[in-house]
């Protein structure tokens, strides 16, 4: 789960972690009623990169600058997500930009620090140009982050005296708001100095999904669209696509395969949704009401492999609320001659192979264009 960036400076303000005065803000009639310290620069709050190139981040000297480019920006697209807030923050006089981070390294099934003296840049394009410039410690969990590892790595970015002591305290707290907040990246690019003093002038946190349980005061994932967090309030896995036949499995692997060959028969996925490898009646009903309320949906391909799920179970949930639209169904495994014996009495019929149920499913969805 990605924060915008006033998500992150927030949590990071907490910690202790030194962060500009700003605001949020959604109109740019709100500017006037800011009680800031001009100069100050205007950001797009979206969850993607490359905010500065496409123009959403500018510098503003007074109100009616500032208001100016809070009108240019909300509206606009990035990367295909649309500008609804802006947050407005006091400039910063850099005189310097550093980097540091926490983030997980699942080969070492541990956290690693990872500094360098080139903020304000690409982490990667760093490290591919000139990977010395980068300082990097792996956390051993049982010990965790001590003053004399963060000492060590503000050290072999170049900091001195005052600011290695700041950057020490400072990597400290961000290292301890990445164990509890159970975060699996936790980054300040640039890390600058400003009026003498280290300051966060951006921040990005990503959060771990499945600790959410624990951290009840989490703001809404925005990443997820209405239906996806529905699925997830369902226990569904599911994601969004861009076509318009639905697909329904049991087990992502073979929710993948079935993605894969209705592609290959010219179909178009309306989405991912895997109801787990022990789908009852009540789950394989949630998943096809929510696959069904997505808009442009014209058929239903639905691919089970009974093992622990049985097939007379998911044939129940199908025959009790038929589709609105027309539905192909591979039902093989578990209780199979059962489950068809259902279908049938709904007048649905069940395909063995996973391929012809494909073709006819595709067959459905463009019938329906037709």
């Amino acid at each position: 789960m990605k924060l915008h960036e006033y998500q992150a400076k927030e949590v990071f303000a907490r910690y202790g972690i030194p962060v500009q005065r700003g605001v949020v803000i959604s109109r740019p009639d709100e500017v006037d009623r800011l009680d800031l310290r001009y100069p100050v620069v205007v950001k797009a709050q979206v969850l993607v990169g490359g905010r500065g190139k496409a123009g959403g981040i500018k510098l503003a000297a007074n109100p009616g600058e500032a208001r100016r480019h809070a009108q240019a920006i909300l509206g606009m697209s990035i990367k295909g997500e649309r500008v609804t807030r802006l947050l407005v923050a006091e400039a910063a006089k850099i005189e310097k930009e550093y980097y540091l981070a926490f983030t997980l390294d699942r080969a070492a099934r541990r956290m690693v620090a990872i500094a360098s003296a080139a903020g304000g840049i690409d982490i990667e394009e760093v490290a591919r140009a000139t990977p010395e410039r980068i300082a990097k410690h792996s956390v051993d969990p049982s010990l965790g982050f001590l003053p004399f590892h963060a000492r060590e790595l503000g050290a072999a970015i170049g900091l001195r005296g005052d600011h290695l002591t700041a950057f020490a305290a400072l990597a400290a707290s961000l290292y301890r708001l990445t164990v509890q907040e159970e975060a699996e990246l936790a980054e300040i690019n640039p890390l600058a100095v400003a009026d003498g003093k280290l300051v966060a002038v951006d921040a990005k946190l990503i959060l771990d999904d499945s600790a959410a349980f624990r951290h009840k005061d989490r703001p809404t994932n925005e990443e997820m669209t209405d239906l996806e967090r529905a699925a997830r309030e369902a226990g569904l896995s599911y994601v969004e696509l861009d076509g318009d036949l639905a697909v329904i499995g049991n087990g992502a692997g073979l929710v993948m395969s079935t993605l894969d060959v209705v592609a290959h028969f010219g179909g178009r996925p309306a989405n991912f949704l895997d109801v787990g490898g022990g789908a009852t009646t009540e789950n394989m009903t949630a998943a096809m009401e929510i696959v069904l309320r997505k808009p442009g949906v014209r058929a239903l391909f639905i691919n089970i492999f009974g093992g622990i799920t049985r097939c007379d179970d998911i044939a129940r949930a199908i025959a009790a609320r038929p589709p609105r639209v027309p539905v192909a169904v591979r039902l093989t495994g578990t209780n199979e001659e059962e489950g068809r014996r259902i279908l049938e009495g709904a007048a649905i019929h069940a395909f063995i192979g996973p391929e012809e149920a494909a073709q006819e499913a595709v067959r459905l969805a463009r019938g329906a264009r037709s």
